[in-house]
C-alpha cells in the first residue's frame, strides 16, 4: 500500500529536519521545504496528502500559499495543517475560512504533531472514498459465473491479490475485462486508494497525450488552466488503460517511460511528477500481431504483460448465461422500478443456443430491453429479440469407436484451450501445459491442431 506523504513547509532548518525524522520514524514518506513558493512547485511535481504549513514565511506566507493550494483540483489537492508561533484566535479562524483542515502552535510536541497529520490523512482518504462514492466508482462487483474458466479465472485473482504486477487482461469486447480490472484493484492491498479510466480508443490522438500525463496553463490552444492527467489522479491506486492497443507509438513510447520510471512530465510542463500508480491494460487485440506489424511497441508490451489474464467469451462459457440473465433481470427490474420477471424454460433454451457475437454485454443489452419492452412477469422464448440466424448450429453428439479416440478428443480440446488463452503462442502454451515447446508441436500434428501462426522466434 501507498505510504502517506507529507510535506513540512517552514523556513526553520532545525523544524524542518525535526519534523522529517519524527513523520519519517512513524512510517510517512516526509519532505520538506522553506517557502511557500518551493511548497507550490513541489506540489506541481507530485501528490501529497498532507502537508504541514507554517504561517509565517518569508516572501507568500502561509495563508497566501493555503489559498493557492486550495486552487489545486481535488484529485491533487492535499489536507493542510497550519502551524503557528504566535497564534491567534483570528488567525486560526481565517485559516479555517481558507480550508485548512487543522491549526496547530509552537512549540510542536510529538504526540501533537502525530495525532494532527494522522487525523488529516484519515480525513484525505475519506475525502477521496466519498468522491468514489458519488461518481459511481466506490461499490464492490461481482464476477458471476461457475463455469470452469471463470472459476479458474476466480482462482487466478485470488493467487495475486497480494502482488502489485502489472496485468495485461485480454478478450473480446464485452467479455468484461473492465469487471476483471476492478476486482483485481478491489482485492489488491491498493483497494483504498483510486481506480481510475481511460479508454484509449475513446481519445483523439491530439488529446490522449494531455488526457493521461495532464498540461500545464497555455502549453496549448484551449488550455485555459492547468489539468491533472490521468497518472497522476491515480497516484497511490490502479491506472486501467482499456483497449490500450488502440494507442498511437508516440503515446506509448511516452507511457512506457512512466512505468520504468514512475514519473512524467505534463503537456508544457519543465519539471517531472513522481507518482506510485500500478498499471492494469487491456486488449481485444493479438499484441503480437500488433508487434509484428509495428503497430504496438515490443518493450512496452513486456512491461504490461508481467501478469496475463483471459476473459473467455460467453460462447465458451454457456452454463453461466442462465445466472447472468437472472441477474441482469434482477438489476433492472429494481432500477426501472418494474415488477420482478422470471424467464421460462424456453427462454433459456433460446438464450443457450444463441452465439452471443456481443458476449456479456449484448446479453445484458437485451435484458434490460426486455424488462423495459414487456410488462409482463414470465418471459417466453416469444419475447427474447434475437436474430435466429445467428444461433450457434446444433451438433450431432460425438461418437467414438474407442477409449484412445476419447482420449485424443480430450487431448486435442485442452490444448486447444491453452493455445486460445495464449492468443496461439505455442511457447507460453507449451509452459501452461508444463511441456517442452517442440514436444508440444509433435502433438499438435499428431492431432491435427494448426497454430495460427509461427513466429521467426519459434
Amino acid at each position: 500500500m501507498k505510504r502517506i506523504r507529507v510535506l513540512i513547509v517552514d523556513d526553520e532548518p532545525a523544524i524542518r529536519q525535526s519534523l522529517q525524522g519524527v513523520l519519517e520514524d512513524e512510517g510517512y514518506q516526509a519532505t520538506a521545504v522553506e517557502s511557500g513558493e518551493a511548497c507550490l512547485e513541489e506540489l506541481s511535481r507530485r501528490t501529497y496528502d498532507v502537508v504541514l504549513l507554517d504561517i509565517w514565511l518569508p516572501g507568500m506566507d502561509g495563508l497566501e500559499t493555503l489559498s493557492r493550494i486550495q486552487e489545486i483540483p481535488f484529485a491533487g489537492r492535499p489536507v493542510v495543517v497550519m502551524i503557528s508561533g504566535h497564534g491567534t484566535i483570528e488567525t486560526a479562524v481565517r485559516s479555517t475560512k481558507l480550508g485548512a483542515f487543522d491549526f496547530l502552535e509552537k512549540p510542536l510536541t510529538i504526540p501533537k504533531v502525530s495525532i494532527a497529520v494522522k487525523n488529516a490523512a484519515e480525513h484525505r482518504r475519506l475525502e477521496l472514498e466519498n468522491q468514489r462514492l458519488r461518481d459511481g466508482t466506490g461499490f464492490k462487483r461481482r464476477i458471476i459465473g461457475e463455469s470452469v474458466p471463470m472459476k479458474a479465472l476466480r482462482q487466478q485473482l485470488s493467487l495475486m491479490a497480494g502482488t502489485n504486477g502489472r496485468v495485461l487482461i485480454y478478450g473480446e469486447s464485452g467479455t468484461g475485462k473492465e469487471l476483471v480490472a476492478h476486482a483485481i484493484h478491489e482485492l489488491s492491498p491498493r483497494a483504498a486508494e483510486p481506480f481510475v479510466e481511460v479508454n484509449c480508443a475513446a481519445i483523439p490522438e491530439e488529446l490522449i497525450e494531455s488526457e493521461l500525463f495532464g498540461h500545464r496553463k497555455g502549453s496549448f490552444t484551449g488550455a485555459a488552466e492547468d489539468k491533472i492527467g490521468k497518472f497522476q489522479k491515480a497516484d497511490g491506486g490502479s491506472l486501467f488503460l482499456d483497449e490500450v492497443g488502440d494507442m498511437s507509438l508516440k503515446t506509448q513510447a511516452k507511457v512506457l517511460r512512466a512505468l520504468e520510471e514512475q514519473r512524467f512530465e505534463p503537456v508544457g510542463a519543465s519539471e517531472s511528477v513522481q507518482v506510485d500508480v500500478r498499471v492494469i491494460a487491456a486488449t481485444n487485440k493479438h499484441l503480437e500481431e500488433e508487434i509484428e506489424r509495428g503497430n504496438f511497441r515490443e518493450d512496452l508490451f513486456y512491461r504490461l504483460n508481467v501478469i496475463p489474464f483471459y476473459v473467455p467469451p460467453l460462447r465458451e462459457r454457456r452454463e453461466d448465461i442462465p445466472l447472468l440473465a437472472d441477474h441482469f433481470l434482477q438489476e433492472f427490474t429494481t432500477a426501472y422500478g418494474r415488477k420482478p420477471k422470471e424467464l421460462t424454460p424456453e427462454a433459456y433454451a433460446v438464450l443457450m443456443e444463441y452465439h452471443w457475437p456481443g458476449n456479456v454485454r449484448e446479453l445484458r443489452n437485451l435484458m434490460e430491453r426486455i424488462v423495459i419492452m414487456n410488462p409482463q412477469v414470465r418471459i417466453d422464448a416469444r419475447h427474447i429479440p434475437l436474430n435466429l440466424g445467428r444461433r450457434t448450429a446444433e451438433r450431432p453428439p460425438e461418437r467414438f469407436a474407442s477409449l484412445q479416440e476419447v482420449r485424443e478428443a480430450a487431448e486435442r480440446e485442452y490444448i486447444l484451450k491453452k493455445l486460445d488463452e495464449t492468443n496461439g503462442n505455442v511457447s507460453r502454451a507449451a509452459e501452461l501445459l508444463g511441456l517442452e515447446r517442440s514436444n508440444l508441436y509433435r502433438k499438435m500434428k499428431a492431432l491435427g491442431i494448426v497454430p495460427k501462426e509461427t513466429r521467426i522466434d519459434e
